[in-house]
C-alpha cells in the first residue's frame, strides 16, 4: 500500500478562490474589503516569511493589509496600545499578532487584548471556549486547516479514533475539540504519555503536531490508517520535514500530508476565511442595530 498524497496547497487554493469571489461580491455590492492588521515583533526569520505569505494572500484574495513590525525591544504596554488602536479601528476585521514575542512581553496578556470577534487566529479563551461548548465562532487555524483538509478528501472522523500527538495551545487542545465536535473520539498525546507507540498504532486518524523530526515512527502507524502531519523542522542539510517518518508510514497509511505543502497552506487559508467572517459578522451586528 501506498498512501495517497494529501495536497494541501491545492486544497488551499481552492479554499483561497472562494475567499476572493466573495470579497469580490462585496466590492460589487459596494462594501469595503475585509481589513486583516499582522503585528510582527522583532526579527525572527521564520517568523518574518510567515507575516510576508500573509500579506502576499491577502493581496490576492483582495483584502486590506495593515501591516506593523515593530523592534525587538519593544515594551509590552507599547504593543497592547497598538492592540487597543486595531481593535478601535472599523477598517480592521481581524487583528494577528505574529508568535513568538519577545522575553518581555507577556503573550497570553496580548491574546487576551484582541477583542473576540477581531482574533481571527482564534486563540482568545473566549473563542476557545465557544468551540469546547459546541457553540464555534473564530476557530484556530490549524486545527480548522486540518478538518477542512480531511473534508476535501471525503475523510469523515465520525466514530473514527483519532489520536493527536501534542497538547499545545494552538493545535492540539483545540483540534481535540474540533474532533468531538466531528464525532470521532480523540485521544490527546504529550510529554507524560507513557505508551505513544500503542496510542498511534490503535488510531484511525493519527495528527502530530510537536515539532520534533521523526518522532512518530512508521511502523507505528496502523495499516490504512490517515497521518496528518502537522509538525515542520528544518534540518541541518537546510530541507525540510515532518514529525512522522513519512517514507515508512506512507507505505502504511491510506492518505498523508507531506511536508511541507500538507497542513501548512491551510493555516493561512483559514486566517482568510476566519477574516472574511469577521467582516461578515459586522455587517450582521450593523443590520441588528438598524432594525433596534
Amino acid at each position: 500500500m501506498t498512501a495517497i498524497l494529501i495536497d494541501g496547497k491545492k486544497t488551499a487554493a481552492q479554499c483561497l478562490e472562494t475567499v476572493r469571489a466573495k470579497t469580490a461580491e462585496r466590492a460589487a455590492a459596494g462594501l469595503r474589503p475585509p481589513g486583516l492588521a499582522v503585528v510582527l515583533v522583532g526579527d525572527d526569520p521564520a517568523s518574518a516569511v510567515y507575516v510576508r505569505n500573509k500579506n502576499t494572500a491577502c493581496e490576492k484574495a483582495g483584502f486590506q493589509s495593515f501591516s506593523y513590525h515593530l523592534s525587538a525591544d519593544t515594551a509590552e504596554a507599547e504593543l497592547l496600545a497598538l492592540v487597543d488602536e486595531l481593535n478601535a479601528n472599523p477598517a480592521v476585521d481581524g487583528i494577528l499578532v505574529q508568535l513568538p514575542l519577545p522575553p518581555q512581553i507577556d503573550s497570553q496578556k496580548v491574546l487576551e487584548r484582541i477583542r473576540p470577534d477581531k482574533d481571527v487566529d482564534g486563540f482568545h479563551p473566549y473563542n476557545v471556549g465557544r468551540l469546547a461548548v459546541r457553540m464555534p465562532l473564530m476557530r484556530p487555524c490549524t486545527p480548522k486547516g486540518v478538518m477542512t483538509l480531511l473534508a476535501a478528501y471525503g475523510i469523515s472522523p465520525k466514530g473514527k479514533k483519532v489520536t493527536i500527538v501534542g497538547a499545545s495551545n494552538i493545535v492540539g487542545r483545540p483540534l481535540m475539540l474540533e474532533m468531538m465536535l466531528a464525532g470521532a473520539t480523540p485521544t490527546i498525546c504529550h510529554r507524560f504519555t507513557l505508551n505513544l507507540a500503542d496510542e498511534v498504532a490503535a488510531a484511525d486518524i493519527v495528527v502530530v503536531a510537536v515539532g520534533k523530526p521523526g518522532l512518530v515512527k512508521g511502523e507505528w502507524i496502523k495499516p490504512g490508517a490517515v497521518v496528518v502531519d502537522v509538525g515542520i523542522n528544518r534540518l541541518p542539510d537546510g530541507s525540510l520535514c515532518g514529525d512522522v517518518e513519512f517514507d515508512r508510514a506512507k507505505e502504511r497509511a491510506s492518505y498523508i500530508t507531506p511536508v511541507p505543502g500538507g497542513v501548512g497552506p491551510m493555516t493561512i487559508a483559514s486566517l482568510l476565511e476566519n477574516t472574511l467572517e469577521a467582516a461578515e459578522q459586522k455587517i450582521g451586528r450593523a443590520s441588528c442595530r438598524e432594525r433596534v
